[in-house]
């Protein structure tokens, strides 16, 4: 769990993402669709999405069970991103997932999307995630945004 006294965080399911890190990618965020953010962590990240004038669902839900709007817009818990790249094959429906880049290297990311046209798009710095609504930290590994369906020009963005 987390360390408050020496900022050391041993579960990156504890870091939540940032209204920083949507708004990067706004331009890549359709307008038009209803966007379920799928993992609820603190509640923050569909509110940040809500201010940044999307239709978004963000329930503490449970997100292998239900299916939920037209597009998925999410951070899931990195300690199950094997499972979720299972569900997002399942469902087949477009989505924008922050997760770490060493995960394209992965045999589950591989079995689960080498055949369906992922893009990425590559942040200018790594992601500063939200510890317990209490402060930001920088974290110490890269992430990617992972794309499917979105219909973006190329097929690596750099911001």
């Amino acid at each position: 769990m987390a360390g408050f006294q020496t900022k050391t965080f041993l579960k990156h399911d504890d870091y939540m993402t940032p209204k920083s890190a949507w708004e990067s990618i706004l331009q890549y965020i359709p307008k038009d669709k209803l966007i379920w953010e799928g993992f609820y962590g603190d509640g923050t990240s569909g509110h940040f999405l809500r201010e940044l004038g999307f239709n978004v669902i963000h329930e503490p839900i449970n997100f292998f069970e239900e299916d939920r709007g037209d597009i998925i817009v999410s951070k899931p818990p990195f300690t199950q991103c094997k499972e979720v790249m299972k569900r997002l094959k399942e469902l087949d429906k477009p989505f924008i997932i922050i997760m770490p880049s060493s995960k394209i290297n992965t045999s589950y990311f591989r079995n689960n999307f080498k055949e369906r046209g992922i893009q990425i798009i590559i942040p200018k710095k790594r992601i500063n995630f939200i510890i317990n609504c209490i402060f930001e930290i920088e974290s110490n590994f890269d992430c990617f945004y992972y794309c499917y369906k979105i219909g973006i020009k190329n097929d690596i963005t750099w911001l």
